[in-house]
């Protein structure tokens, strides 16, 4: 039986190639001389660490970030932002993570759209993807076209057509 799988995942690599374009780019921008800025990325737990003087650069490192990440076809819509920590000083220092996988809730979400499209398929969770399976590869197709259609806040990829 025809089966696809409905999953989250982000290429280490091209994440660190987009990092690494990012941190060139701010030591070579004008308005970034003299700051005392920083990116890591702690390929493990897969979280970015922005270290920087002030919001404004700190938005103009993000925005750095996602031109990079869009530019090594990676969708920024894994990125999750969260609240800003002043470090010590007048420093402003921001942890942003990289979501991987499916959560249970988009899950349920994704399968109640299938269901919905009353397509002959049945679609199952199985940790952090959802699996699809039918009698007609045209009805896969038909699925992963309604996926792309819908908004899940999260880049989905479609793996193991079997």
């Amino acid at each position: 039986m025809p089966s696809f799988d409905i999953v989250n995942k982000v290429d280490g690599q091209l994440l660190d190639n987009a990092i690494n374009v990012a941190r060139k780019e701010i030591i070579n921008r004008f308005d970034f001389h003299g700051s005392k800025s920083e990116i890591n990325l702690d390929k493990k737990a897969m979280l970015i660490n922005i270290l920087t003087e002030d919001d404004m650069r700190m938005e103009s490192i993000i925005d750095i970030i996602r031109q990079r990440m869009i530019k090594q076809h990676l969708n920024p819509l894994c990125l999750d932002f969260g609240k800003e920590k002043y470090a010590s000083g007048f420093m402003v220092k921001k942890d942003v993570k990289v979501k991987e996988g499916i959560d249970k809730d988009v899950a349920r979400k994704i399968i109640k759209d299938i269901k919905d499209s009353k397509l002959k398929v049945q679609a199952q969770m199985m940790d952090d993807q959802v699996r699809v399976t039918g009698k007609k590869i045209d009805d896969l197709q038909a699925v992963i076209s309604i996926m792309r259609q819908g908004s899940y806040d999260l880049p989905l990829q479609f793996v193991n057509m079997k």
